[in-house]
């Protein structure tokens, strides 16, 4: 297949096509300054996977070459810079220092983009010069000013050709962007934060009866919140156009079944639909054949949405199916309701069956150890996500799309494994291009939710670089990766949530993100404190929903990455990880963060609908650790809340406070505390029957939490 990497050829840049503002040899705005354009290195991003940015290109360093990472699956490519609402680029001059390499066959260009997403040349780069500074022109080397001023810039846009300069500068007139409003961090209940992943055979149990979930199977599964439901695409359509959900002519699973037994228990399902049926996989070349390949059949443009539409279609009889509108035409569903054998039971249409709030399309879409067939650019997935969202604005189809059969289920972009922004923001930038705005001023994004997956370890997530070891979420990338995407949803998309649907620690000391026992502790009990630990450092940062890689082991002889991350027991039993979680999540899941009172150890606060609080303590190490820490909750007494393994609650204990407050040995454990006041002695009563409360509290009991 011809893969569009959406790259414009230098042949297209001709000038005259494209309607940039004229030369001008000054700017009259007084809101301008002359002089070198300051360029911000981190937000450049790159339709690649990339694992290093762009800021050696910046960085004043002459005689050191750019080096973005090894093996991209796209070599060649381009990279946007946006330019922010109030800021103005008008540039005059360019300057590029020519170190070693060259590419004049392949050079690199620099171009602009307007606000109608025309292009315009304005350097180009071919290297054929050694230790020296050259201009945008090949054929005028020493020459830095351009032929003509550039202005209206919305976008720099560089395409890597085989050598990029070992420094860029910008000279003209610049004004600073608006100032960003600050972020206001999202209050997120500990719950959300207790989510799994699973397939449907950890809730049927095959030998005995698929169509119904397994109470044995499904008791140790109510510990968790949330449950991502890997949903082979095949389950649903396992021949084209004939769809099927219970059973599945696939596996013989009921997917009603699980639904209904989830939303009985309370815990929110998040459908990913993922991977391609046999019937697709077989468009591609027998050599590029993997049911993970991009879900569009060979040969098809990645960059047009009407080439997704065959997943399109399932999306929006799934939706139809467990989604909340009851008024799909039922004309536009069909099932397969062919019995397979005598007395199979067999498939029937329903609509709106109120189950499902959740879906994701696809996973890791960015799957660059695959190979190129299974890997899209951020621009590509957004194309499909056009598709998978509303059919395109509505241009596919009446029967295309989440949102064309249930407005209200939310779509969740698909979880990307290189755990940066860089193709979040291809896909913001594809919405703005291809869908346009909103009558508010907001992109016209095609999902709900954002997405990304990352595994704490000792190395960055990325394909330059090799993990041997999982680390404690404190001590790893995971605080400022998330506050990076939510940093990006804040600046770009109305402070849309952000999720992690994939975390985790392997057991199996051969695999690359595996745990290692810290002290006396075994490694699932530190497997337990870290887990448990991730959940309290995401709430901390305002990621939304979490959900931890998974339910059993994929292999629990193995030391695959990911192969023994379960958080159950084979047997069916809870592994010390679900422990903790059952029981935070039954005394504290309503409880929301509120803030940190300390970062060594961390101290922080919950509150429950601000009527109570709950604190934590722990220390952020892995080496066994302790610390003294003195907690001051105002009132007579606290209950220590202490994880316990192989049991449903947690041990406690009560202790008098010494002037409202304890002191607590912290340990790598996180313990939790409430406090409570002795019944309040009234002293009056107010003309209009209120009580007033002493010390301004009114407690209804002895054994209320105190605020």
């Amino acid at each position: 297949m011809k893969y569009k990497h959406l790259l414009i050829p230098f042949c297209l840049f001709c000038c005259a096509l494209f309607p940039f503002s004229s030369i001008k040899a000054q700017s009259t705005d007084s809101s301008l300054t002359h002089g070198p354009i300051p360029i911000q290195a981190s937000r450049w991003y790159q339709l690649t996977n990339a694992s290093n940015g762009l800021g050696q290109l910046f960085d004043s360093a002459l005689n050191v070459s750019v080096n973005t990472g090894w093996g991209k699956i796209i070599t060649h490519y381009n990279s946007y810079y946006p330019v922010l609402p109030g800021e103005v680029l008008n540039i005059d001059s360019i300057r590029m220092y020519d170190w070693e390499g060259t590419c004049a066959s392949n050079p690199t260009i620099l171009y602009a983009l307007d606000s109608n997403w025309n292009s315009k040349v304005l350097a180009t780069f071919t290297g054929t010069t050694y230790a020296n500074w050259v201009g945008p022109y090949p054929s005028k080397l020493g020459t830095f000013k351009l032929d003509s001023l550039a202005t209206g810039i919305k976008y720099l846009v560089l395409y890597n050709g085989d050598q990029y300069p070992s420094e860029l500068k910008l000279y003209g007139w610049y004004k600073a962007p608006n100032t960003l409003a600050t972020i206001v961090k999202p209050s997120v209940k500990l719950k959300n934060l207790f989510g799994v992943n699973g397939f449907e055979w950890n809730f049927e149990n095959a030998l005995t009866n698929s169509m119904s979930v397994d109470s044995n199977y499904f008791k140790p599964i109510k510990s968790f919140s949330g449950f991502r439901h890997y949903m082979d695409w095949s389950k649903l359509e396992n021949t084209k156009g004939s769809y099927t959900y219970s059973p599945t002519n696939s596996g013989s699973w009921s997917y009603d079944s699980i639904y209904i037994a989830c939303k009985a228990a309370g815990i929110d399902v998040l459908a990913d639909l993922k991977t391609i049926p046999t019937w697709l996989e077989s468009t591609y070349p027998s050599s590029l054949q993997n049911n993970q390949d991009v879900p569009a059949e060979y040969g098809n443009d990645l960059t047009q949405p009407s080439s997704y539409i065959t997943q399109a279609k399932v999306a929006f009889q799934y939706a139809a199916r467990y989604g909340n509108n009851t008024s799909v035409d039922s004309s536009l569903l069909s099932v397969n309701s062919v019995p397979r054998w005598t007395a199979d039971p067999v498939n029937q249409i329903k609509i709106g069956m109120g189950l499902i709030k959740y879906i994701e399309c696809d996973n890791e879409r960015d799957k660059w150890w695959i190979g190129r067939q299974a890997y899209q650019t951020g621009r590509e997935y957004a194309a499909n996500l056009s598709a998978f969202y509303d059919g395109h604005l509505g241009t596919l189809g009446n029967n295309v799309g989440v949102k064309t059969a249930d407005s209200t289920m939310k779509v969740v972009m698909g979880g990307v494994a290189l755990a940066t922004t860089d193709y979040l923001l291809g896909m913001i930038d594809w919405c703005k291009q291809y869908r346009g705005y909103k009558s508010d001023g907001s992109v016209n994004l095609c999902w709900d939710i954002i997405n990304y997956h990352y595994y704490p370890s000792n190395a960055e997530d990325n394909p330059s670089s090799s993990a041997s070891h999982g680390v404690a979420p404190e001590l790893s990338l995971a605080d400022s990766i998330a506050g990076l995407f939510i940093q990006t949803a804040h600046q770009y998309t109305n402070d849309m949530p952000v999720w992690v649907t994939e975390s985790g620690y392997d057991t199996n000391p051969w695999s690359p993100y595996h745990v290692s026992a810290v002290g006396s502790k075994t490694v699932l009990a530190t497997q337990a404190d870290w887990i448990l630990r991730t959940s309290l450092a995401y709430a901390r940062d305002g990621i939304q929903k979490l959900f931890f890689y998974e339910l059993y082991d994929d292999n629990s002889s193995s030391g695959a990455s990911y192969a023994t991350s379960g958080l159950l027991n084979n047997d069916k039993t809870r592994r010390p990880s679900a422990d903790y979680i059952k029981q935070v999540n039954d005394l504290f899941g309503n409880y929301s963060y509120v803030q940190t009172l300390s970062t060594s150890p961390i101290a922080g606060k919950y509150s429950l609908n601000d009527s109570a609080f709950m604190y934590t303590v722990y220390m952020p190490t892995a080496s066994n650790q302790t610390a003294s820490y003195t907690l001051n909750l105002g009132t007579d007494s606290a209950t220590i809340y202490i994880p316990t393994i192989g049991s449903d609650t947690m041990a406690h204990t009560t202790i008098a406070t010494t002037s409202g407050s304890i002191t607590i040995t912290a340990t790598e454990t996180p313990v939790f505390i409430t406090g409570f006041m002795a019944t309040p002695t009234f002293i009056g009563m107010r003309k209009e029957g209120k009580r007033k409360r002493t010390n301004d509290l009114y407690l209804a009991r002895a054994s209320t939490p105190c605020l």
